[in-house]
C-alpha cells in the first residue's frame, strides 16, 4: 500500500522535499517570470520601432503573443503533455472553448443588430435630398 501514489495539494509533501521542491519551483517561477519579461519588452520594442517592415508589425506581434501564452502555459500553469495532465489540458481546453463561443457569438448578434437596425442605403438618401 505504500507504492500507491496520491494526488496531493501543493505544499502536502514531507518537510525535506517541500523544502527541495520550494527551491526547485522558485527557479522554474523565476525562469518563466524572466522569460515573460523579456517577451513583454520585445513587443513594446516591435511595436514601437522603425526597422522593422509597417505591414510585417501585426506579425510579429502575433507571433510573440502566442510565445508569451506558452510561456504562460508552461511556467506558470505546468500544462505539460505528461498523462497526470490531463484534467489541466482539458479544462484548459473547455475554457478556450466556452471563451470562443462567447465571443463569437456576440460577434455574431452585433452583427445581425447592426444589419437589421440600420435603415436601408434607399431612406438614407432619400432623407438627405428633401
Amino acid at each position: 500500500m505504500s507504492d500507491a501514489r496520491y494526488d496531493r495539494a501543493p505544499g502536502a509533501d514531507s518537510a525535506p522535499q517541500a523544502q527541495q521542491s520550494t527551491r526547485a519551483d522558485a527557479s522554474i517561477y523565476s525562469i518563466g517570470l524572466a522569460l515573460a519579461v523579456l517577451l513583454t519588452a520585445t513587443s513594446f520594442w516591435v511595436a514601437n520601432t522603425s526597422l522593422l517592415w509597417p505591414p510585417g508589425v501585426g506579425l510579429g506581434l502575433a507571433v510573440l503573443a502566442i510565445a508569451q501564452m506558452g510561456v504562460h502555459l508552461v511556467f506558470f500553469l505546468h500544462i505539460t503533455t505528461g498523462p497526470d495532465n490531463t484534467n489541466n489540458v482539458l479544462a484548459l481546453a473547455f475554457g478556450v472553448l466556452i471563451v470562443s463561443l462567447v465571443v463569437i457569438g456576440s460577434l455574431w448578434i452585433m452583427t445581425n443588430l447592426n444589419d437589421n437596425m440600420m435603415p436601408p442605403p434607399e431612406l438614407m438618401n432619400l432623407h438627405m435630398q428633401h
